[in-house]
């Protein structure tokens, strides 16, 4: 073939120059991008989202606060979480206990556990129900006992009148108690309970130890009651038959006796009236004598109510002189 020749030539004159070309162009690739990352190290990195202007406060929050601020809020948000449905679930009492008696057992294993209790002055209430009232127990340490708080317990039991606390560390606790007296019984709308001399309240009548204790009835008595069984007191005569004493109106007393008689005493010079009562007794055996009531409300007279008994011996007392009245004598 004549052109087998000049073929070859063609061919080997052109791939030189092809190899050429795509050198120059990779040349130019490689220095444009160098030119490229020099351009962007020179120039700063803008963000990647930043289509709004950041809010003052929120600036300031971000330069000021701590870097782990957010956590510290986070965790105190789930514990006031857990906090309020403790409470609105009802389970604070337990909650509270739980973490006190936490607190007692590691005070208990590091030695300070009650182990000797002396209670002083103690006559009405026994030991366990002082520590009952008290709130001490077997799992209460000495160490975390409030002695403040044990006081104001125990002085809320009206048998109470005053505590002193001691801890004795590092296992003995001492309560020293000023109890009150058991002074009367009072009878109030049907409801019979033991006071003390002050008027308060210190249980319901129950026990037949205080069957002795002067009664007294009626609103306002368990108040009044020492000063008037102290006057009664200086008359023996009288306080000795004498089963109660009713308060009428919150201002003056009747005395009910024994055998059921009813003195009716004055609102105002009381004394004057029992020492009359008491002389009459004396004299002419007054509390023996058929009669229901003795009225001592007015203070120039005495007036007594006979029993219907008494009464009609006496109607028939005046019928029989009446009836033995001679002719002629004047009516």
């Amino acid at each position: 073939m004549d052109g087998a020749g000049r073929l070859t030539r063609s061919v080997r004159s052109v791939r030189p120059q092809a190899d050429l070309k795509a050198a120059a162009i990779g040349a130019a690739v490689l220095l444009r991008e160098w030119l490229g990352r020099r351009a962007r190290a020179r120039t700063p990195a803008k963000p990647v989202i930043d289509r709004e202007p950041s809010n003052r406060l929120v600036r300031l929050v971000e330069r000021y606060l701590p870097n782990r601020l957010g956590v510290a809020l986070t965790v105190l948000m789930l514990l006031g979480s857990a906090g309020l449905g403790i409470v609105k679930g009802g389970h604070l009492d337990a909650f509270t206990a739980a973490l006190s008696d936490t607190r007692n057992a590691l005070a208990n294993s590091a030695g300070f556990r009650i182990t000797e209790v002396v209670i002083n002055g103690r006559r009405q209430l026994s030991q366990d129900e002082v520590l009952a009232i008290g709130g001490v127990n077997g799992r209460s340490s000495l160490l975390f006992l409030d002695a403040a708080t044990l006081r104001d317990k125990l002085k809320a039991n009206p048998w109470i009148a005053d505590a002193t606390i001691l801890k004795l560390y590092p296992g003995q606790l001492q309560i020293d108690l000023v109890e009150r007296t058991a002074f009367a019984l009072w009878q109030q709308g049907g409801r019979l309970a033991v006071i003390s001399e002050d008027g308060a309240v210190l249980e319901p009548y129950v026990s037949r130890r205080f069957v002795t204790l002067p009664l007294v009835v009626g609103k306002g008595a368990d108040l009044k009651a020492r000063d008037f069984l102290a006057l009664l007191d200086r008359y023996p005569q009288v306080r000795s038959v004498t089963k109660a004493a009713i308060l009428v109106g919150e201002r003056r007393w009747n005395l009910r006796l024994k055998d059921g008689l009813d003195i009716r005493l004055p609102e105002n010079d009381v004394g004057n009236a029992l020492a009359m009562l008491s002389k009459l007794d004396k004299e002419d055996r007054l509390f023996s004598r058929d009669i229901v009531a003795v009225d001592m409300r007015l203070p120039d007279r005495l007036t007594v109510q006979l029993s219907e008994d008494a009464a009609k011996a006496r109607e028939e007392l005046f019928k029989d002189k009446k009836t033995k009245k001679k002719p002629g004598d004047s009516a």
